[in-house]
Order: C-alpha cells, then structure tokens, then sequence
C-alpha cells in the first residue's frame, strides 16, 4: 500500500517531503518553501509572528534556550548570556576576528591558536556551530508547526565569500538542528532564482546583487551561463549595515539634545529606546519625510529626510566603493551588466536605491521583500532538488561527503555531500609533534563526525617532512573528484615540496539502501557525534596547551617569580588532572581557560625582555 503524505494546513497532497530553503543571516534569518498548489516560493510566517527571526539565542539563568525575537530583548539587559551575530563567527578562529573582537559583548574565548573559537556563556561552552543550530532549530520548529508536517531536509544559504570551513561549519549547524543539508547556495545565487533568473538553461546573464543587511554588506558580480552559476568577483564589509544608520541617527539625537554619549551608552534603558526610535525613524523616512517622536517628553526625536539622507551619505558611498572595486576584479563595466537585484532590509532607503540604480546605470530590481528573496531562492533550489522542476538539468552529485582522519579519529570534510562533479577542494594542515617527519593520510567517506563511524577508502603516508618544530610545515591535501566518480588524493608540503597521490577507484561502491542509511545514522546522532567530536577537540587543545606551557617554562621559567612558577604548575596539574578523570569539555575548557588567563601576560614580558637584550648597546639612527 502506497502512502500519501497530506498537507493538513493547506489540504493538499504532497508528493514526498517537504524541503525547505533557509536564509541563516547575520542579523535576521528565515525559512520558506514551495507552495503546494501555486508552487511559489513562500517564506514562512508561523502564527502571525511574522516571518523574520532575528538571529539571536539567549541563555537563561535555569539553562532554558530562548530563540529570537524574546532572545532580543535580553541584548541589553543581560548580554552576557545573549549571543548575537553568530554567524559572523563560524569557521573562524580567534586570530581571524583581529580588532573585530571587542564588537561583541559575549565572552569569546582566546586560546592563542588557529583553532576554532568558542562561545563562553556562564560555566558553559559553545562552538557556533551549537549556536547557528539553535537558531536552525527554531526555524525548523516554526517550519513543522505551521505546514503540520516533519521538515528533515533543507537547502541553506551562504555568503558567497564562505570558504570551505565556513561552509562545512553551517552543513554541521544544519546536522545538529536535525537536517539533512541537500546543498549549501550562495546567497546572491539563491536572490537571482528568486527573480527567476537562471532558471532557464539558454539564458545567459550577468547579474549584479546589492545585499545591505543589517550588520553586514556585499556585493557579488555573477555570470549566469546554461544553468551554471559563477561568481566572477566579491566585495564588501563585514562590520557595515543598516546597524550603522540607526548609530548615525542617534548620534545626531545625542548632539541636538545636547546629551554626553557616555552617558547615555551607560544608561542603558535610555540607550535601548534611543536605538528603537532611531530604527523608527528609519523605516519612517523610508515612506515619509518627516519624522517626529521624543522620549519621555524631554529628549527631542525629530528628523528629516533631507537630515537623514546628509547622515548616511559617507555609508552609501562605502557601499558603492565596494560595488566599483568588484566591478574593477571582474574586469566590467556597468553597462555589461544585465540585471541588478536588491537584497537585505537596509535596501528599503530610498537613498540606497537611488546610488545602486545611477552606479550600475539602470533600475534595480526591488519588487520582491529584500529581507525575504534569499530565503525564496532557497526554497526553489530545494523544489529542483526534490525533482520538481523537470525543465531543470541538475548534474551529478557526489552521494556521500568526502574527506580525511585528523587528531582523535576524526573525520575532516574535503568534499562536502552533494558536491556537483566533477570537482576540486582541498584543505591546509601541519605537524602535531617537534620534528615529525611522516604523515599517515587516510581516506575516508561519509556523513559521521567519527571515522569510525565511516567508509575507509584509502590509506597512504606522506614521507620525507623537513624535520621543524610542531605547527611550521604546512600540507595542502587536495581531492581532486572526475565526472566518472574517480577520486584522486595529493599531499603535499609547501615548504619542501614533497608530494604524495593515491587514486581512489570506484570510490562509491554502496547501494542506494547503505547510501541512505548512511545518512540517517549521520541524522539520528548527530548530537552524539557532536558531542563526541567536541570532547576530542578539547582534549586535543587541552593536550597541544599542556606541551606549549610546559616548553615555555622550560625555556624562560627563569624571568618569572617563584609564586608565578607555582601557580603554573598547579593550573597545568589541575588540567591534566581534569583530561585523567576523562571530564566532559566544558570542565576541560574550564581548566584550559584557568591556565591561558594566568600566563598569557608571560608571553609578551619575555618578548621585551629579548627585545631589551637584542637592543642593549645598539645606538637607533
């Protein structure tokens, strides 16, 4: 007997399940899908909350997660314990943030290394991935609870400048929510289908998309080409959106109302409806040209579109430099530019559209919701990924994910599932250990965290590392994937230039059935695997900290106090203590935590001491 799967909420027959396509935004995030019966793209609006989630996840002081809008209002009065901006953070490791750490008023945490960044939230700790989850989790949450039917399947969006590990970061994100990701899309491809551009196989295009959201802004340059999407050229800010207008209005406010602006940034009841006003008058001055308001009858809130207009002049230009260098990288000019398409809620200001339209020298396209078009693109790509739309060619995929062993046992993605082929990605690693000569590179396929868990495909070892000091050699491991489904593994060292290859053939080898219940295992644990993973990675950083410490105070123990020498060796005991009772990785980064706190300040006082003694009796001209 045949099952038939009913739409309850619209009464209509769906032929399998519903996929869905999911905008994770920096500021705002949305999810949409297909209509059933008119089989538009629709974004979902789950009882009448309206269909933006602001991208926020707030932890209560009973260990409750709370999840957007309600998340919100806790920005101000307990930031602590509020993450914002997530997105901003996956895939990057404290180096990466520079002089964009103290943006954030949560406690990162800064281990020194290339390693990834964690989130600490009382005596807990989150990577994003856990956080950007959360936020899936709600959306996939409203999706079910207004189509009255499971949503296990999805199709997200993604900056187009995402590299690898960023991307891998947000298909873990989907895992843990619960989701099998079909594809990770760029967002400006994603905004493109939404106009319907690139549906057709004949047509050839190239598209400009202006995305200005809320914290961030970029443009990216495509060429559209038999159903292929290429980004030619990316640019933009990741610390510019529409947050920048509302500063500028209430610095304006500050200096009309003659107001110190330490005093008000300290007050932080008037400093929230100082920013509500201002969001206010925004989107007012978007339809009007007067705005009037005051709070608490003493503090005057008017403002002008003209006024309005004056304040955000040097914003605009910054975006439309950012538009003439990606056309400049992608060797255009504005009249070789077919359509241009207007995303993120920032473009609703009529300034805005005005310098995009006179830049590119034609009217951009705004008809659909700027703040929704991503996610509307997304859904279209998950109805031609479902089959629907039979006038689209769609080329082969890889059926599994693709990737690498790395310290612990686990399993490092190279060639995420559902790749198109044929293809090439590669990622950079080094050496764990002093004077490691050898690397043993193994293979693996499939969807679990823990390569034991997966296919092992092959196995080789990388010979003749130039012996150096851990981390210094830097190997490039590529897989290079051919249109037959032939895999082709290379390492090699850049330094040296060693090399090694092995050819994987065939590399799939499984039945549609060992296919399928692949993913599912990788689905059903997902948290466990996560879990897993996590508890390795903390225990790998807890290990690499206990063998930096240990060589620092070996090599320079003599320029610290005795009191000092103690204190280390109790804190590098407490952690090795802490890996002994095998604890779980909030106690291991607790105690890593500990240790980086007390003897990050030892770093810099022996870097000038060396300084002073390399400098002492040489004369500077």
């Amino acid at each position: 007997m045949a099952k038939v799967a009913i739409n309850l909420s619209t009464g209509a027959l769906q032929q399998e399940e519903v996929i869905v396509g999911i905008d994770l935004g920096t500021t705002n995030s949305l999810v949409a899908y297909i209509h059933p019966e008119d089989k538009k793209p629709i974004a979902i609006n789950d009882q009448g909350r309206g269909t933006i989630v602001p991208s926020v996840v707030h932890f209560t002081q009973q260990g409750d997660t709370i999840v957007g809008t309600e998340a919100k209002d806790y920005l101000l009065s307990d930031p602590a314990n509020t993450i914002y901006s997530v997105k901003r953070l996956l895939g990057k490791s404290y180096r990466d943030l520079g002089e964009h750490k103290d943006y954030f008023g949560y406690k990162i945490i800064d281990d020194d290394s290339e390693g990834l960044v964690k989130i600490r939230v009382q005596d807990k700790f989150y990577s994003p991935i856990e956080l950007s989850a959360e936020i899936l989790k709600e959306l996939r949450e409203r999706a079910e609870h207004a189509l009255k039917t499971p949503v296990n399947r999805a199709v997200i969006t993604v900056p187009a400048y995402f590299n690898d590990s960023q991307r891998q970061a947000t298909r873990d994100a989907g895992k843990l929510a619960g989701l099998e990701v079909l594809r990770i899309v760029n967002e400006p491809t994603a905004a493109a289908l939404a106009y319907g551009i690139g549906i057709d196989p004949n047509e050839e295009k190239t598209v400009a998309v202006y995305d200005l959201g809320g914290g961030t802004f970029d443009i990216s340059i495509l060429s559209i080409h038999q159903g292929i999407f290429e980004v030619l050229s990316t640019n933009g800010d990741t610390y510019l959106g529409g947050d920048d207008f509302d500063r500028a209005i209430i610095n304006h406010w500050i200096q009309n109302n003659e107001l110190i602006a330490d005093t008000v940034n300290q007050d932080k009841h008037l400093s929230q409806e100082l920013r509500l006003k201002a969001e206010e008058a925004k989107r007012t001055l978007s339809v009007q040209e007067v705005y009037t308001s005051t709070i608490d009858g003493r503090i005057d809130c008017h403002l002008e579109r003209h006024t309005f207009e004056t304040l955000i002049a040097p914003i605009v230009a910054r975006t439309i430099e950012s538009c003439r260098q990606a056309m400049g990288d992608a060797k255009l000019e504005a009249a070789q530019i077919d359509a241009v398409i207007m995303v993120g809620g920032s473009t609703r200001v009529p300034m805005v559209y005005e310098a995009v339209s006179e830049f590119f020298g034609k009217p951009a396209n705004n008809n659909l919701n700027p703040d929704e078009v991503v996610a509307l693109g997304a859904a279209i790509q998950a109805d031609i990924l479902a089959g629907n739309r039979k006038d689209i060619l769609l080329l082969d995929v890889t059926p599994l994910t693709l990737g690498i062993e790395t310290m612990g046992g686990l399993m490092d993605s190279i060639i995420p599932r559902n790749s198109k082929i044929p293809t090439k990605a590669g990622r950079q690693y080094t050496t764990s250990v002093d004077g490691q000569v050898n690397m043993k590179i193994s293979v693996y396929q499939g969807e679990r965290d823990l390569v034991k868990e997966n296919r092992k495909l092959a196995e080789f070892d990388l010979k003749g590392i130039p012996s150096m000091p851990a981390g210094f050699p830097k190997v490039d491991v590529n897989f290079i994937l051919n249109a037959d489904g032939i895999l082709k593994v290379e390492a090699i060292e850049l330094r040296s230039g060693v090399k090694q290859e092995v050819e994987v053939k065939p590399q799939y080898g499984l039945t549609d059935e060992q296919v399928e219940q692949m993913l599912m295992d990788s689905i059903t644990h997902a948290k466990d695997d996560v879990s897993a993973r996590m508890v390795i990675e903390a225990r790998t950083t807890a290990e690499q900290m206990l063998y930096q410490v240990e060589r620092f105070l070996e090599k320079n123990g003599q320029h610290l106090t005795e009191e000092e020498r103690q204190l280390t060796r109790e804190n590098l005991q407490k952690l090795r203590d802490v890996l002994a009772a095998n604890g779980d990785k909030d106690a291991i980064f607790v105690a890593i935590d500990r240790l980086e706190e007390q003897t990050s300040p030892f770093a810099e006082r022996v870097m000038q001491i060396s300084i002073k003694q390399a400098m002492a009796g040489k004369k500077i001209e």
